[in-house]
């Protein structure tokens, strides 16, 4: 008898749905010149709702200089790159995205990824096989996509307490000096909202011959002079050996990316099959995210008005009783603490209330830590946030759950 392949993925996706985890994508187009509002096909018929949880930060996938670049390269060079940058696939618009980037953090080159996970995969599993007997040291709450490319580099791992930069010391002193040492975090944790403690690590990485490594995939365009992230905004930046970041968060478009010096850039292009063998961004994306870049290096008026939008929902929430974790970052987490009543929230809001906040469940938080993450931004209104912050108090007192404040 053969194994029952296709009883085994169904009894798979029945245990996400007994445990509340199965997750349902929400049909929806996004307008230009409407975000943060979307049409739902979802229902009977389609309707508008308010998106509170896009990653399009800034709002930048909708503005006009964005745009207008795209339709620029589209019209230049047609859709699709063609073919991975080993080949056929580097254009004029990959080289001057590139140059942008370095430009933007201080760096001497970058390199540009499919995604900003593939960034971290591809880097951080290439730095352990480059790297001889190295040991790559990495926060406890470091995303997938970092934890992914450790494990795929196949070197000797360890885990620090999340900032917790008396227990990473600990860890460094227990390494042979002569060892290569990596140390890998985070400029904002995008589930937490809070921030990596730069200058401390980097302290202990010239302390005890560290190499430096920050994902500020939620910072960049976000903080800092011209948008360059948290090290920028600590004045770390030139301490740190590769800053990655992406794209398609605060940027509005898609893609990931590293920089850092000549040297290592020439040697991540060289040896990282992440890279070498994936199709190169089309030239339109690169073009989308050249004008995201140079705009947000000039203007801080999208930042100001996030923070401003940040600080005014966290308020409200409060001032509702509701249980928001009071980050220091535009991230708003409002803690559930079950993966069947997060679900069940969110889904009553995208229902009744035309509000769109996909539930956050493990593995992304650990069990028990079940979240609304929102994020608000420079286009959400004031009434928009009565409305949510209106529905949220509904559905608290609906399902008995706790109002209080996390600090």
């Amino acid at each position: 008898m053969s194994f029952p392949y296709l009883a085994r993925f169904q009894d798979a996706v029945a245990e996400l749905k007994r445990e509340g985890r199965y997750r349902v994508f929400a049909d929806l187009l996004r307008r230009k010149g409407a975000f943060p509002t979307a049409t739902y096909y979802g229902g009977d018929k389609p309707r508008d709702i308010t998106i509170w949880c896009s990653n399009d930060y800034l709002g930048m996938g909708q503005h006009p200089k964005v745009l207008a670049a795209m339709h620029e390269a589209l019209d230049t060079c047609g859709a699709g790159a063609g073919g991975t940058r080993n080949i056929s696939g580097t254009t004029h618009y990959h080289i001057q995205l590139e140059q942008e980037l370095a430009d933007l953090h201080g760096k001497e080159a970058a390199l540009t990824f499919t995604s900003g996970y593939v960034s971290n995969d591809a880097t951080l599993s290439t730095l352990s096989k480059l790297l001889p007997n190295a040991v790559l040291i990495s926060d406890q709450l470091n995303h997938n996509s970092m934890i992914e490319g450790i494990r795929h580099g196949g070197a000797e791992k360890k885990i620090f307490r999340h900032n917790d930069v008396e227990h990473l010391e600990e860890i460094l002193k227990s390494i042979a000096p002569e060892r290569p040492k990596v140390i890998a975090f985070e400029g904002v944790y995008s589930m937490d909202g809070d921030f990596g403690p730069t200058e401390k690590i980097c302290d202990l990485a010239d302390k005890y011959g560290g190499f430096t490594y920050i994902d500020e995939v939620h910072a960049v365009g976000m903080y800092g002079p011209r948008g360059a992230g948290i090290a920028a905004r600590d004045g770390t930046m030139d301490r740190i050996d590769i800053v990655e970041g992406t794209l398609a968060k605060a940027y509005g478009v898609q893609g990931g990316y590293i920089t850092a010096s000549a040297a290592i850039i020439d040697a991540i292009r060289s040896y990282a099959p992440g890279f070498i063998f994936s199709t190169s961004l089309a030239p339109v994306l690169c073009a989308g995210a050249i004008a995201s870049i140079r705009h947000l290096k000039e203007s801080n008026a999208e930042r100001e008005k996030q923070q401003a939008a940040a600080g005014r929902l966290k308020a409200m929430l409060k001032g509702a009783g509701l249980p928001v974790i009071d980050t220091p970052s535009h991230i708003v987490p409002v803690m559930v603490g079950d993966p069947v009543c997060c679900k069940a929230v969110s889904d009553t809001l995208m229902r009744d209330y035309g509000i769109y906040v996909q539930p956050i469940n493990y593995p992304t938080v650990p069990r028990g830590k079940e979240r609304l993450r929102f994020t608000p931004g420079p286009l959400h209104t004031p009434a928009m946030m009565d409305t949510l912050v209106g529905a949220l108090s509904d559905l608290w007192k609906h399902h008995e759950l706790p109002q209080q404040s996390v600090a």
